[in-house]
């Protein structure tokens, strides 16, 4: 055979190793949805959380007196769905995109919205903090299905034990109760050293290969006073940090909104992380729908709040 026609057939062979099936669908949680099908997102949700933990009346109450306003992911997932769903969001057409901690307890709260709504998009960091920058909101939009839609879920975490402390959390195969965020809590050492002025003098310039933290500390540096004035420091930090973190994300959204096609939803909130066997929660402090001039068309966070 002709070198131009062995060519030829290793063309062939090329071209059908990337051509996208046309029977397999592609699968977007531990679930089997599948994009596309017309499962109802209220059944879906449903499933989510049918072999997690209950309701917890007495931790609930815990978790009041720390963070009022907190509601637990089942009813955070549920209420979004819902609401969203007669906005024109499906599971076929939306693209789920999160900003959350690396560490993996953050994943909980991605995995209940990957079972309505498949796959994320990570834009997130250490403490949640929007790392992808630019150029990765730029590529999650471009993923935003076709005449679609998009939902972020954005914010820093702090875990709570399950005795009530704040910044602590017991982690599935560790016997200590270990300390949730890592990150904040470091930064929130760091910037205390700064504001009580038992930082070290130093000419070096900070290292590339912790560049993340580096910079979780710098943007924490606006809020030394308020931390230093806080009754709870470690209730408080997470707050702090979610301030910084909506500065930036909406200011990311707003170079990269002609991107977002029919529609954003743009939610956020400190992610409280708890122990394996009960809820994690989720409290709400701002849920936009946005257009795609990055204008905010629709304040929807009284639809999901605790009324």
């Amino acid at each position: 055979m002709k070198l131009s026609g062995l060519l030829f057939l290793a063309s062939l062979a090329s071209t059908a190793a990337f051509a996208p099936s046309s029977v397999a669908s592609r699968p977007t949680s531990s679930l089997n949805i599948v994009v596309g099908e017309d499962k109802a997102v209220t059944e879906k949700v449903k499933d989510v959380f049918a072999s997690g933990p209950q309701f917890n009346p007495e931790f609930d109450e815990l978790i009041q007196k720390n963070f009022p306003g907190a509601i637990d992911n089942q009813e955070l997932v549920t209420n979004v769905v819902d609401y969203l769903s007669g906005k024109g969001y499906t599971q076929g057409n939306t693209l789920l995109a999160t900003s959350l901690c690396c560490d993996e307890l953050a994943r909980q709260l991605e995995d209940d919205f990957c079972g309505v709504y498949g796959n994320n998009f990570n834009l997130g960091g250490l403490a949640g903090f929007p790392f992808a920058g630019d150029t990765g909101f730029g590529a999650m939009s471009a993923h935003i299905p076709d005449d679609g839609y998009c939902l972020i879920v954005y914010g820093p975490h702090v875990g709570m034990a399950a005795d009530g402390t704040v910044g602590k959390v017991e982690r599935s195969g560790i016997a200590l109760v270990d300390n949730c965020c890592g990150s904040a809590i470091a930064a929130s050492a760091y910037l205390r050293r700064i504001t009580d002025g038992g930082a070290e003098i130093t000419s070096t310039i900070q290292d590339f290969t912790d560049f993340q933290q580096n910079a979780v500390q710098e943007l924490i540096l606006p809020h030394g006073k308020r931390l230093a004035d806080a009754e709870d420091r470690m209730a408080e930090l997470p707050y702090a940090l979610y301030d910084s973190q909506d500065v930036l994300l909406r200011k990311i959204v707003s170079k990269g909104s002609l991107g977002i096609k029919r529609g954003l939803a743009l939610l956020g909130g400190i992610q409280i992380n708890t122990g394996p066997d009960t809820l994690d929660y989720f409290h709400p402090l701002s849920f936009d729908f946005m257009n795609y001039r990055g204008e905010i068309s629709e304040d929807m966070l009284p639809a999901i709040t605790k009324k």
